[in-house]
């Protein structure tokens, strides 16, 4: 097997934002042939609600924002940044989006469908095992490219305090679906406890996302694979 990190490095940033981790510029979104979710990731969801100009400029206006927040973070990024970037005037942003919260949200909900079809798409028809190391090499893949920095949801929540606001809404949402994915994966894997194992399952993914993006990103994939397995297997009962 090839180093995660040179395997990526063949891909620009913009083929890889099936996932939140990666900045993602464009609408087109593909995993490289080869990768572990290759043959059933598709091109991400339209980004526009209806069809025509409307659906053109509100897909611009979530391009620009989604590269921009996740690059320069949220409270980093100005509506003016975001006009200028999308190339549209104030008043079609503002129709659009008229608070800057739902903008994040509409990228958060964008980021949380394209995440979730690249989880499925990477445990569909493996058993649990192979599912789980299929996940942390894709993670570990993610985790070099150029420009990560991160998980957009942590991010998201590390500059949103209040628990009851909209975004963070979005981010607990997913991260119930992270673990309620994780938990099935530990139930037919035949563990005592499975929500126990998908809690630590989660924070190992967690922690890879921010290891690769302070530590050392070529070592994620193995590293979170081994995590992955031990935490399964330490919660199979004892044989008889």
């Amino acid at each position: 097997m090839g180093s995660p990190c040179r395997d990526s490095r063949r891909t620009s940033t913009s083929t890889i934002a099936t996932l939140g981790w990666v900045q993602p510029v464009t609408q087109e979104a593909a995993i490289r042939k080869g990768s572990p979710v290759s043959e059933q990731t598709t091109a991400p969801p339209p980004v526009g609600r209806g069809r025509g100009r409307e659906g053109v400029a509100r897909g611009r206006i979530l391009d620009a924002a989604s590269e921009l927040f996740y690059a320069h973070g949220i409270r980093g990024t100005s509506a003016d940044r975001i006009i200028e970037a999308a190339g549209l005037t104030k008043g079609t942003f503002y129709r659009h989006f008229p608070t800057k919260t739902e903008l994040v949200v509409a990228y958060l909900e964008r980021q949380a469908a394209l995440e979730r079809a690249g989880y499925e798409a990477a445990v569909d028809q493996a058993d649990p095992l192979d599912a789980l190391a299929r996940l942390a090499e894709f993670i570990g893949t993610v985790s070099c490219m150029p420009g990560f920095r991160g998980c957009a949801f942590i991010n998201a929540a590390a500059e949103t305090p209040d628990p009851d606001d909209p975004v963070r809404v979005v981010v607990d949402s997913h991260r119930r679906w992270t673990h309620d994915l994780f938990a099935a994966i530990a139930a037919r894997a035949g563990v005592a406890d499975p929500e126990t194992v998908a809690r630590r399952l989660v924070m190992l993914r967690d922690g890879a996302m921010i290891g690769g993006y302070l530590g050392a990103p070529e070592e994620i994939s193995e590293t979170l694979r081994g995590a992955y397995l031990a935490a399964v297997r330490t919660d199979l009962p004892a044989a008889p």
